[in-house]
């Protein structure tokens, strides 16, 4: 249903190379870029992710309550995810572990806030 989810950033530069290193461990590139946008994913795929500046121009902020959850393919992927994203500066809100009897994950924000996770089911 989701066809992609965007980010706001203050610093496309900064943001962009932590997100092409996450991309990479999930497999996937760049796909569109622009001078204030940039989209990761595979045309025609699952549900990509963009960061972008503002179009308003006032600065990007966080969503409370916001989160985006990247689907590995399993505890591994999960864990290096995670260690690349505490590697490129990310804040720590959560190691990765079990989360009940089917849930595998780890959650982190990249340099502006924005809340991720990534995680894996069974």
């Amino acid at each position: 249903m989701i066809g992609y989810v965007t980010l706001g950033t203050n610093d496309l530069d900064r943001a962009a190379k932590f997100y092409d290193a996450i991309a990479a461990e999930l497999g996937v590139g760049r796909f569109m870029e622009m001078d204030s946008f940039i989209a990761w994913g595979v045309p025609g795929g699952g549900a990509g992710i963009g960061l972008t500046k503002p179009f308003d121009g006032a600065a990007a902020s966080v969503g409370n309550g916001v989160m985006v959850a990247l689907e590995a393919k399993d505890k591994a992927q999960v864990d290096r995810i995670y260690k690349l994203a505490m590697d490129m500066g990310a804040k720590d809100e959560g190691a990765p572990g079990p989360r009940g009897d089917s849930f595998y994950a780890a959650y982190f924000r990249d340099p502006d806030g924005n809340k991720l996770n990534a995680f894996v089911m069974g």
